[in-house]
């Protein structure tokens, strides 16, 4: 893979151009770093069994160690204090409070979670959790899990019990994460847990999860009036191969899929059947009411842009007629996960959400880079991320500056991590993991960010 080129960064890229109230942080998730799989009491997640099918995880990995945040958390929280980064967003892995989904506790889940949430206030770091990251109690998936309408029931039942437990400290929530990949690679490709397939799974999944990520902003408001709630979206923008008339209607279709799917329902505006007329069928999961039950007024929503995909006109491809051209074809600079560096991307991505009446705030909660790092003399140069990461940042101000409503921007991610399918060879870390040993080295990028951060 050619290296990023030297990047012209302006002098424009310095904190104080975004203002003084701007969100700076970090993200992580519970599956990919805590590890302890099944220690203090914890259930299995549908991740749990899924990394056990030989052949779907890269290399065989498993995220049972992980990063070991589950023991070491003392000290990666330190390192986020070391590098002045104000908001740590990390999940909740319900099966470490439900081991079965629903009913018994487990109190050393719901301690483990005290300990990270009064640390990092202890250290002057606000805490932003997420309530769903896609690792789905086990017990749950037995029932059907995401196609079984039952689980707005059991994620209500969750998400009321850690909002009572952790209101006191916490301002923050974000409902789910991600919901088009987890039921878009869980249960219609089968690529990611529970690894089901086919659109008898995929829109039912589809449904509830609009209808947990609604449920979920009116149950936290309900007992928490002063919280600021919101949900995060994965994005990206989506361009054509060539301007054919074919072409342009799949980047129609493709964005309808890839970015509107679940933002529309919860902003009132119903799912995008139009320009996506296999959607038609949801309506088979559909009860009266649910049109108003689908609705969200969230606080902000977060968007978590990486790459852009460009596609061109493919009949044969079920539903879509469209196929993303992977970077390597296209002969683009990318990174580790084959996804191109197109910082235009998020600038497009964040003008495009501004555009809809019922999003007050957008915060980026995830951006960031998998490069093929190593150390070298007790040190990782890591140049092309930090070069990713300004770039990025760049399109971001330009955003800020033209009055668009962005508010937050979190890298991703603390540390080198499970990343799911692809298991332990993709590193986004800020932070390298040795996993044999679990000893931290922080790289170029958490010296730069740590810099950055300290602009005034």
């Amino acid at each position: 893979m050619r290296k990023i080129p030297r990047l012209n960064l302006h002098s424009d890229i310095n904190k104080k151009y975004f203002g003084k109230d701007f969100h700076w942080g970090i993200s992580t998730s519970a599956l990919q770093t805590e590890g302890a799989f099944d220690q203090d009491g914890k259930g299995l997640s549908t991740w749990d069994v899924f990394v056990e099918k030989r052949g779907k995880i890269l290399n065989n990995h498993s995220h049972k160690t992980a990063a070991d945040f589950y023991n070491l958390y003392k000290t990666d929280i330190e390192i986020i204090a070391s590098l002045n980064i104000p908001n740590f967003r990390f999940s909740i892995s319900w099966s470490r409070i439900f081991p079965n989904g629903i009913g018994k506790v487990n109190q050393k889940g719901v301690d483990f979670y005290n300990r990270i949430i009064d640390l990092c206030i202890e250290k002057n770091i606000e805490p932003w959790i997420t309530l769903y990251h896609w690792d789905l109690p086990n017990e749950l998936e037995k029932k059907g899990g995401w196609a079984n309408r039952e689980i707005v029931n059991w994620f209500e039942e969750y998400v009321a019990f850690c909002c009572q437990k952790f209101k006191d400290r916490i301002k923050y929530w974000m409902v789910l994460n991600e919901p088009m990949v987890f039921t878009g690679s869980g249960y219609y490709l089968g690529v990611h847990a529970p690894g089901k397939k086919g659109l008898k799974h995929f829109l039912p999944a589809v449904h509830h999860a609009v209808l947990c990520q609604a449920n979920g902003q009116k149950i936290i408001k309900s007992i928490q009036a002063t919280a600021s709630v919101g949900s995060t979206f994965s994005c990206s923008y989506i361009s054509a191969f060539s301007n054919s008339k074919k072409n342009l209607a799949a980047v129609k279709r493709s964005d309808a899929l890839v970015n509107r799917l679940f933002i529309e329902p919860a902003l009132g505006l119903g799912y995008p059947i139009a320009d996506l007329p296999f959607l038609k069928q949801i309506e088979n999961y559909m009860k009266p009411g649910d049109e108003e039950l689908m609705k969200a007024d969230f606080d902000f929503i977060g968007i978590q842009n990486y790459t852009r995909e460009v596609v061109k006109h493919k009949f044969y491809v079920p539903y879509i007629k469209a196929k993303p051209i992977p970077a390597n074809k296209r002969k683009v600079f990318h990174t580790s996960m084959n996804w191109e560096v197109y910082p235009e991307g998020i600038y497009e991505m964040i003008k495009q959400f501004d555009k809809y009446d019922g999003i007050k705030k957008i915060i980026i909660t995830e951006n960031g880079a998998a490069f093929p790092d190593s150390i070298e003399n007790e040190k990782v140069n890591d140049s092309q991320r930090v070069h990713f990461i300004s770039n990025y940042l760049e399109q971001v101000l330009k955003a800020k500056k033209e009055g668009l409503k962005i508010d937050g921007y979190f890298v991703w991610s603390l540390t080198d991590n499970f990343e799911w399918a692809e298991g332990y060879h993709p590193r986004f870390g800020l932070v390298h993991i040795d996993f044999e040993t679990q000893k931290r080295t922080i790289k170029e990028s958490g010296v730069w960010y740590k810099t950055f951060l300290s602009n005034q």
